[in-house]
């Protein structure tokens, strides 16, 4: 009988108007990754621009777990708003690292640094 996949635990907060805190918890490959995609596609869909994804706590991560994550950064762009990574876990950062992803999608060591740099982006010029 084959193995369980590891659950991924995904949880929204709304710390200000237009900006989604996404914590995830949890490997992200082939089997959870679609729910992250889902989840985060639901945030812009109800108008949250901003999204703020707190990585922390993901141990792994493959090229579906990239995927959603470049997927969400396209999504939010079109919408006049921004992605921004939450303190990658150390394995997670050298796969965001080596694929070039952290070229397009910027990271924070802190959620208190990612909230205050997304509101300045949401914050109207």
């Amino acid at each position: 009988m084959p193995a369980e996949p590891a659950p991924v635990s995904i949880d929204v907060t709304l710390p200000r108007e237009g900006i989604a805190l996404v914590i995830v918890e949890g490997d992200l490959d082939v089997e959870t990754a679609p729910e992250l995609r889902h989840r985060l596609s639901e945030q812009v869909r109800a108008g949250r621009r901003h999204l703020l994804i707190d990585l922390a706590a993901v141990p792994f991560m493959d090229s579906s777990g990239i995927n959603a994550l470049l997927k969400a950064h396209e999504e939010t762009r079109l919408a006049g708003g921004t992605v921004r990574l939450v303190s990658p876990a150390p394995a997670v950062r050298r796969v965001l690292d080596l694929t070039g992803v952290h070229l397009a999608i910027a990271s924070s060591d802190s959620v208190d640094a990612a909230l205050a740099l997304a509101a300045e982006d949401a914050t109207p010029r």
